[in-house]
């Protein structure tokens, strides 16, 4: 069977084919009984829009690309699936792409792959640097996800250093002093573990105790080995934390086994606490506390961000005015205490 076309709709529904179209479209102009009999045609006849002939008539693939360091960390999983939900509602389509945190590959992804077949990209970014993104003449419409910020580029993420420090604070209203950062990095850079960091840092300033460099436990990647080898290590060269502050959930799945192996309660010896709300963390045990980013949020605006980009970019001269400035937004987080901080205050 021939599939159904515009004009078999219309003459379905006993209209023209500019109604139907200006149903599919969604305008705002045609009556709701026109509309509901348009609708009842399009679903008796199975007709299906042509998505790729709307988008090439504006210029468009309807394409986007959706960039991140690893997929296997959970973190990016569940946001991927949070951008492929909020696209799919914008008729669009995503190509996600693993960077790695390879530096050719992030500007290879920034460039739009040499190619045009992605309108635009939401990049998550572990290795180019600021230079890298000032110059994006003749690239895609771009939204940075992440620490990495660019005054000429669209970005969201959320306050890193601000969530860190309520995690930290969290821990020593418990009456935990000794409190280890598992990933923490104590050097100038912009990435996500200096911003969780410099929180962490903060936190300790204001409650007056003093910071040790050695507290910092540094990790090869943001995995649950590196978590569970950094906290064996540290327990084996003698430290007794009586909390741990972990820079994402896989670290702290991690050092909950190595500490398990030492036979370290949790949390009464040691409070432990992460970032990212993932799944597993949820079914840890004991269950994992954690500051729980507004994946969903990220995802809304990010795409809103770049479709609007993309409208902007291929748009006809003089058909959009006063183009926006780029946009830096702050999405919430909240901390979500479970039984891996709960029910073990030390005063």
């Amino acid at each position: 069977m021939a599939r159904p076309r515009i004009k078999d709709v219309a003459r379905h529904a006993g209209v023209s084919e500019k109604t139907v179209s200006n149903v599919i479209n969604d305008y705002a102009h045609v009556s709701d009984r026109t509309r509901q009999v348009v609708r009842e045609a399009i679903e008796h006849l199975g007709y299906r829009v042509n998505l790729a002939g709307r988008h090439l008539r504006k210029g468009r693939t309807g394409i986007i690309a959706l960039v991140v360091p690893e997929l296997d960390i959970p973190y990016f999983a569940e946001l991927a699936r949070h951008v492929i939900r909020e696209a799919e509602e914008r008729s669009l389509t995503v190509l996600i792409h693993q960077s790695g945190a390879d530096r050719d590959h992030e500007l290879a992804a920034l460039a739009g792959f040499g190619s045009t077949f992605v309108d635009g990209i939401i990049l998550s970014p572990l290795a180019l640097t600021a230079d890298d993104l000032r110059d994006r003449t003749g690239f895609p419409p771009t939204v940075l996800l992440g620490e990495l910020l660019e005054e000429g580029a669209d970005h969201v993420a959320i306050d890193n250093e601000s969530a860190a420090r309520e995690a930290t604070r969290h821990l020593i209203g418990l009456g935990r002093r000794t409190i280890l950062a598992v990933g923490g990095r104590d050097d100038s850079g912009l990435g996500t573990a200096q911003a969780r960091t410099r929180g962490y840092r903060a936190a300790l300033a204001e409650a007056g105790i003093a910071y040790d460099p050695a507290a910092l436990l540094p990790v090869g990647s943001f995995r649950m080995p590196d978590g569970a080898r950094a906290v064996a290590g540290a327990l084996a060269q003698g430290a007794r934390p009586d909390a741990l502050l972990c820079l994402n959930d896989q670290l702290a799945l991690g050092a909950l086994r190595a500490l398990h192996e030492h036979g370290v309660s949790v949390p009464g010896d040691v409070a432990v606490i992460g970032f990212d709300d993932v799944e597993g963390g949820r079914f840890s045990v004991p269950t994992l506390s954690t500051v729980a980013p507004d994946k969903a949020a990220v995802a809304k605006v990010a795409v809103q961000l770049l479709q609007h980009r993309i409208e902007e970019a291929t748009a006809p001269d003089g058909a959009v005015s006063g183009v926006q400035a780029p946009q830096d937004r702050i999405v919430a987080h909240r901390l979500v205490l479970r039984e891996s901080t709960q029910g073990h205050e030390r005063r």
